[in-house]
């Protein structure tokens, strides 16, 4: 199968792409125009072809395209202001959906992310699962998720109206060499120092290779067309025990300041209702005191992958034991078999 991979640069679109060669798949990478490739540890293999694109512009996508089975569709902004965001992830999947329409590419596997479910409106110890509710008020909740919520409304338009087969997969919080440390255990104050909100609220982990092998499966599977599915590992540790592995492996873990669920809650609640009731709403208060921003990272709640598992037919391979050892190690973990 030959596959246009966008995002391919990034840190799970290398993966991806690394993947994707080991099933033996032809892989078109579209990188930025300046990017430099020699970085990519499979830039040279002979089943990769490098097209430089910027996806902002609807130039050169259909050229792209051409003689292409499937899209996997990473691309996205994860930083900066609105305006930057959007046009990362937005405008770039408008400008790829109008481009496979023209070419009569239809198949795509668009990842998107567990930042759109309405976290509010789940209770403390249930499960999320892909029937979750979506979040219905994005304006309370950062740029991030209001992008990808308008990404996967643009896909599922596209899947609708112009009969795209289209699996979006929801990947949980991404964990690998040099991505450890997550929004997931606290807010970052500096490289030396994170406050700690809550202990014993489950993380829903993916190992950057166990999502990655999630992803291509997807590709090859046609009963998996037309679904939604979260991707989460099986071991998902609490925030206690996955800091605690962290120290242990790392050798300059930053100095943690731990601050209980229930009073961060709290806070965040009383805050936010003051401010609606003095200022209606005017004064800009960080995201930890922002209930809807609170609860969509730090509420306790429990996480299945029971859809992608009988789908397709897929298993994490990597532990957290393991996969958190590969990570701290000198293992080069991208290296394909020509």
């Amino acid at each position: 199968m030959k596959l246009l991979v966008t995002g391919a640069s990034g840190f799970l679109g290398q993966y991806v792409v690394a993947e994707a060669l080991r099933r033996k798949h032809q892989v078109r990478v579209a990188i930025r125009p300046a990017s430099d490739e020699k970085r990519l540890h499979w830039h040279a293999h002979p089943a990769v072809e490098l097209v430089r694109l910027d996806l902002q512009q609807q130039n050169h996508l259909n050229d792209a395209l051409q003689d292409v089975n499937a899209v996997l569709h990473l691309a996205a902004a994860k930083q900066g202001d609105f305006n930057t965001q959007y046009a990362g992830t937005v405008l770039t999947t408008k400008n790829l959906l109008k481009a496979m329409v023209d070419a009569q590419v239809l198949r795509l596997v668009a990842i998107s992310s567990f930042s759109v479910f309405d976290y509010l409106t789940v209770a403390s110890g249930e499960i999320l699962n892909e029937d979750s509710a979506i979040e219905q008020q994005p304006q309370q909740r950062d740029i991030y998720a209001q992008t990808k919520l308008l990404q996967e409304k643009m896909v599922r338009n596209f899947e609708e109206q112009d009969d795209g087969q289209v699996t979006i997969l929801r990947p949980g919080m991404i964990y690998g060499r040099d991505h450890l440390w997550n929004a997931c255990l606290g807010a970052k104050v500096s490289d030396r120092l994170w406050i700690r909100i809550g202990a014993n609220a489950q993380i829903p982990l993916t190992y950057v290779e166990n999502c990655a092998e999630a992803i291509v499966a997807t590709v090859e599977s046609d009963q998996a067309i037309g679904k939604t599915m979260n991707i989460v590992d099986n071991d998902l540790p609490t925030q206690r025990v996955y800091a605690d592995k962290l120290t242990k492996l790392m050798p300059r873990s930053p100095y943690t300041i731990p601050i209980n669920w229930t009073v961060m809650r709290l806070l965040a609640r009383s805050t936010w209702m003051c401010n609606n009731l003095l200022s209606s709403g005017k004064i800009k208060l960080p995201g930890v005191l922002i209930p809807a921003r609170l609860h969509a990272r730090f509420k306790p709640l429990r996480y299945s992958n029971i859809r992608a598992q009988q789908v397709l037919n897929w298993q994490p391979k990597y532990s957290l034991d393991a996969a958190l050892e590969r990570s701290c190690s000198h293992l080069e973990l991208l290296d394909v078999q020509y």
